[in-house]
């Protein structure tokens, strides 16, 4: 038998484990409410379902010409302007940028009412097998809009909370200076039935602040290396001579590897300034068309660059490749199918080869953000057209709208998808493909 000690209490064994109990408890608390929020935001099934098939060539005509009829540089003279968007083609734009931002995994919907809105949107997460869906209400206020309700899936977040909420998912998204711009142009924003009343002003300068707004410093400072590197490839070659994207990729993708083994490189974004420094170069464009900065930068003399022979199909490889990277295969391949319609149209009529260099160009793109330091390292030591480009001469090409429609039943249709798996099946055998596709030590 225990004995106290003089002077003091006997020592109760329950009164020790309750203080302990009570400290873990604080302990694990914080764990176990985030752990709550994450069970109460995370649904099994999707809010707004994404279009898995992918987006339709009209869908992409009907938002390039909304666009190209609102370009504010094509609009009256004056400070102020008026857009109105119709319900319908605010939610096929919305549905366009959720699947590329989402990677393709999200989507995104608005409904317009006298004084309110109510957007609801959904992201996959492949690896939790579940669906993060919002729903938030949007009030019409005297100038902009205010959050009243945001919702992630069952965990609602009072109107206090959601603004807050909302700057934090914009500075994780790094957009905060898009943001900022887009509050610094935009003055009202109103809803009515089915559309959208949005009131801005547009200066001299304000293109020049959307551009600027669109890329960190960070980004900056990438696209003017490639730049810089161009424009000493591009002094090596004589004026009128052409070059092959053969021959311009290894010293590209040289400096984007050498670039990634920086402590904190992002070999993904270093990708990302090269093709995209490259694709301007095939077009004949200039950095200062998307960034104002650039002007000033030396410049790349102008060279024809070819591929196969041709100066399209450059343009067609790398345009898809910075697409797909920048947003998903599907987003590219809707693109570049338009193109080939509206050119069967009235343009130079479809073409099975320069489909085959779209879709070559979408699979190097994803090889870029799949596999960045395998595919820098392979390109380093020299490349082949073949090694990215299959062989495309066989495939018919300037189709007029009614002979495509003929022999090969429009979009979809069997002799059509037929063609397109003989396309897959050339571009899957190259060689770049194949070796990319496990990356390397």
């Amino acid at each position: 038998m225990k004995f106290a000690s003089p002077g003091t209490a006997p020592i109760s064994p329950r009164r020790t484990r309750r203080p302990r109990r009570l400290w873990l408890w604080l302990l694990l608390s914080p764990l176990f409410l985030l752990v709550l929020a994450a069970a109460l935001a995370l649904q099994s099934q999707a809010l707004v379902e994404p279009a898995h098939s992918g987006l339709r060539p009209d869908e992409i005509a009907s938002t390039k010409d909304f666009l190209r009829r609102n370009d504010p540089r094509r609009q009256e003279a004056g400070p102020q302007r008026l857009l109105r968007i119709e319900e319908e083609q605010l939610n096929l734009m919305l549905m366009q940028l959720a699947q590329r931002y989402g990677q393709g995994r999200g989507a995104a919907q608005i409904q317009l009412q006298a004084g309110t809105a109510r957007l609801q949107a959904s992201l996959q997460l492949p690896l939790l097998g579940a669906w993060l869906n919002l729903e938030a209400q949007l009030d019409q206020t005297d100038t902009l809009p205010q959050v009243e309700r945001l919702r992630l899936g069952h965990l609602p977040l009072p109107a206090g909370l959601a603004h807050p909420a909302l700057r934090r998912l914009i500075s994780t998204l790094t957009l905060p200076a898009q943001a900022q711009v887009a509050g610094e142009l935009v003055e009202t924003l109103r809803f009515q039935p089915q559309e959208l009343l949005l009131g801005y002003h547009w200066q001299a300068d304000s293109l020049d602040h959307v551009l600027g707004a669109l890329w960190t410093p960070a980004e900056q400072e990438r696209a003017r290396a490639y730049n810089q590197r161009l424009a000493q490839i591009s002094a090596a070659y004589p004026p009128g001579h052409s070059v092959s994207l053969a021959l311009l990729m290894p010293p590209i993708f040289e400096l984007a590897r050498a670039r990634s083994e920086a402590p904190d490189a992002a070999p993904v974004a270093e990708n990302r300034a090269a093709l995209l420094t490259l694709a301007l170069f095939s077009t004949g464009q200039r950095w200062s068309k998307l960034l104002p900065s650039a002007r000033s930068w030396p410049q790349p003399l102008p060279r024809m660059v070819t591929l196969a022979g041709r100066d399209d199909f450059p343009q067609h490889f790398l345009v898809s490749a910075v697409l797909a990277l920048e947003g998903s295969g599907p987003l590219a391949d809707a693109i570049g199918v338009y193109k080939e319609v509206a050119d069967s149209r009235g343009g130079s009529g479809f073409s099975f080869n320069d489909i085959a260099a779209d879709r070559a160009g979408t699979r190097f793109g994803l090889l870029a953000k799949d596999a960045p330091r395998s595919l820098q390292t392979l390109i380093r030591s020299g490349l082949h057209e073949l090694d990215f480009m299959p062989g495309v001469a066989d495939l018919p090409e300037f189709l007029s709208a009614e002979a495509f429609q003929q022999r090969y039943g429009g979009l979809g249709a069997p002799a059509y998808r037929q063609m397109m798996a003989e396309i897959e099946a050339r571009i899957a055998a190259l060689p770049l493909m194949q070796q990319a596709a496990v990356p390397r030590l």
